[in-house]
């Protein structure tokens, strides 16, 4: 079990809205068009890391296309915070996640410039082939990544860049993310280092042990693009059967919304299991600070 009850988001008014956080060992997803605020959300809840468990948390940045979610700039301007970038190429020596200040890397973008699209109905047969054969060379470095971060006291991460679909079959990003969920984030760090180590595994037994995390205390922060701009029309769509969404613990939905001649933003929690949970639309607004939401009495 998690030593703590509640996971800290970095924004005191939607915590509050979540009973007090979010759920330890449980995914939260939030959804919402390009420039609403998900990003903003995404660095304050990494950032928040560093008071509570003594680390910050990472960013995992899935964009494809070229162009980052610029979680650098938002870092620095928002927190004096200089993210620390891990090297996307190249061989990755699993021994070096022993060594702190080679293996501490803020945050990775692991699809730079590889210029591929999201869904696999994009590609001919014999071109996705080969981007399954670069998705399995980014998998180790993805093991890499966060397995030398949580060994070295990092306990929350941001999963970003992730683009709308059609369908969320079709959305190798989505399967992807299911892959790091399951067999990197909530399985048990004994086994992630088998999967990294594999035939050197007996030979780093030791410091295996040494540096054993419990996967319940990870929490996990998606940011998801959406198609619709509207809060209104989030609310009113369906998450899909299977969806990687529809198994969240927790569902935060972001977008606009009209006051008079006016538009604003307002977020509202679609799901929260476990937990207390407001039901209110409530507007936020984007300081120099960050997200802060406006709870009305």
């Amino acid at each position: 079990m998690s030593k703590y009850d509640r996971v800290t988001t970095g924004i005191p008014e939607l915590d509050e809205v979540l009973g007090g956080g979010l759920i330890p060992g449980a995914l939260a997803v939030v959804l919402g068009a390009t420039g609403v605020g998900k990003t903003h959300l995404g660095l304050q809840f990494a950032h928040a890391g560093r008071q509570q468990e003594g680390e910050p948390g990472v960013i995992y940045d899935m964009t494809t296309r070229g162009d980052s979610q610029n979680h650098a700039d938002y870092a620095q301007r928002l927190f004096d915070w200089t993210l620390r970038e891990a090297p996307n190429d190249g061989p990755v020596r699993p021994e070096s996640v022993w060594n702190r200040e080679a293996t501490r890397f803020d945050s990775i973008h692991i699809f730079r410039r590889s210029g591929r699209r999201v869904t696999k109905s994009d590609m001919e047969e014999d071109e996705w082939k080969h981007w399954k054969s670069e998705l399995a060379r980014k998998l180790h470095q993805t093991i890499v990544f966060f397995y030398g971060n949580f060994i070295h006291g990092v306990r929350r991460c941001v999963i970003d860049g992730i683009e709308p679909t059609d369908t969320a079959a079709d959305s190798f990003q989505l399967s992807q993310f299911e892959y790091i969920y399951h067999q990197i984030l909530r399985k048990e760090s004994d086994w992630v280092a088998r999967d990294l180590f594999r035939a050197a595994f007996r030979e780093n037994a030791e410091q295996v042990s040494r540096y054993r995390y419990d996967a319940s205390e990870i929490a996990c922060l998606m940011l998801c693009t959406t198609h619709e701009v509207m809060l209104d029309d989030l609310i009113a769509k369906p998450l899909q059967s299977g969806d990687v969404l529809a198994n969240a613990n927790t569902v935060i939905l972001m977008g606009k919304v009209r006051h008079g001649t006016r538009l604003g933003r307002a977020l509202y929690v679609a799901k929260h299991r476990g937990s207390r949970c407001d039901d209110r639309i409530i507007p936020f607004e984007i300081t120099e600070a960050g997200l802060r939401l406006r709870l009305e009495t």
